[in-house]
């Protein structure tokens, strides 16, 4: 048995005021019903919590995040990257478009990194030209992309993840219809764009399952990244987990949900860790009033420790965190202990328990 630990995260939104507040912004103009230019965002985070800095160095964003990851050495860093990195003007007319200038792709390669899964409801936002240059940038930085292609075939490959004596991670990325992704931008045969599944069927399952099995080889360990559901609620229905379950019958071991705007319920099933939500991580949603309740202003670095020989969940440690300032920071002591409550909270009926860990993070339970 070789452990191994990852870290995944909800959804990293550098585009619009984070892209405005770093080395070398977009065009600040912004086509919304609600506000016009992007630097609106870091004045309401400012007005907010205090003076944001311009001209930010790559790694501010990612504030006291950098610690943790010198603290657990995760072997492979997995984002939801939900922006498009280009800086087309080719915007199109759907109410909120984010994106971040090619340029300012260091602020992902400062934290290292790996894997951005791109299947989201943003990544298309400016276009087919956002959406190359958007896959060119990553990959000039070496950086791997799971979810979008220029083609079905290109958008359902997965990322291929390097683990040691030749294991491999492989990391698939699906957008559904429910996180607002719209269906117009499925990648066809000869068209880009995501890899989509319309529903929770077990046709959609189905077809999940064929791109696993087309790629997987023995010692293979299968992480499904899934762009699902509103942004608000706890809810988690029995069609949604049934989905999950579904998938860890058929092949996945690590099942990574994201879209809420706020940590959701965690279940280990058949010793198989599934994040129904992960919450936003970085975004710019500082002084946006509305959904208070969630606070959506937390969110948590998960820290899955992993069987690499049979993607069994070892171990999960969670560590609490609060976006101020456009930079991510640890989490007071009482908010970390409301995250540890919501999150012991919401896994009961899943049978899993959150409790109290070192320096401040919270442990999973599930036996």
């Amino acid at each position: 048995m070789t452990p191994v630990t990852l870290f995944v995260c909800g959804d990293v939104m550098t585009g619009r005021g984070i892209d405005q507040m770093l080395l070398h912004p977009c065009d600040p103009a912004i086509h919304e019903p609600y506000m016009d230019s992007a630097l609106g965002y870091v004045e309401l985070a400012e007005r907010t919590n205090g003076p944001v800095p311009r001209a930010a160095p790559p790694a501010y964003i990612w504030g006291d995040a950098l610690a943790q990851f010198e603290r657990f050495r995760p072997r492979l860093r997995i984002v939801n990257l939900e922006t498009a990195v280009t800086a087309s003007d080719a915007w199109q007319p759907k109410g909120i478009n984010y994106r971040m200038h090619p340029r300012n792709i260091d602020c992902l390669t400062a934290a290292a990194i790996d894997c951005c899964v791109l299947a989201n409801n943003h990544v298309l936002d400016w276009g087919a030209t956002g959406l190359r240059e958007t896959l060119a940038t990553l990959r000039a930085a070496g950086i791997a992309i799971a979810g979008v292609g220029e083609n079905h075939v290109q958008a359902w490959a997965p990322a291929v993840l390097p683990l040691s004596n030749g294991a491999r991670i492989l990391v698939f990325s699906v957008g559904l219809p429910s996180s607002g992704v719209p269906p117009a931008w499925a990648a066809t045969g000869d068209a880009p764009g995501v890899a989509f599944v319309p529903d929770l069927s077990d046709d959609s399952v189905a077809r999940i399952v064929q791109a696993v099995q087309a790629h997987r080889r023995a010692g293979d360990i299968v992480l499904a990244s899934v762009h699902w559901g509103g942004n608000w609620g706890y809810g988690i229905s029995a069609a949604e987990a049934g989905f999950a379950h579904a998938l860890v019958e058929r092949g996945v071991d690590i099942f990574h949900g994201h879209s809420s705007h706020h940590p959701k319920a965690i279940e280990v099933y058949r010793d198989r860790m599934i994040l129904y939500g992960c919450g936003d991580f970085i975004n710019d949603y500082e002084g946006i009033s509305g959904h208070e309740a969630f606070r959506g202003d937390l969110s948590l670095m998960y820290f899955p420790q992993i069987e690499s020989d049979s993607g069994r969940l070892l171990r999960l440690q969670l560590v609490p965190m609060q976006m101020r300032r456009l930079r991510v920071q640890r989490a007071s002591d009482a908010d970390a202990q409301w995250l540890r409550e919501l999150i012991d909270r919401e896994g009961r009926r899943f049978g899993t328990r959150a409790q109290p860990g070192a320096d401040g993070c919270i442990e999973l339970r599930w036996r």
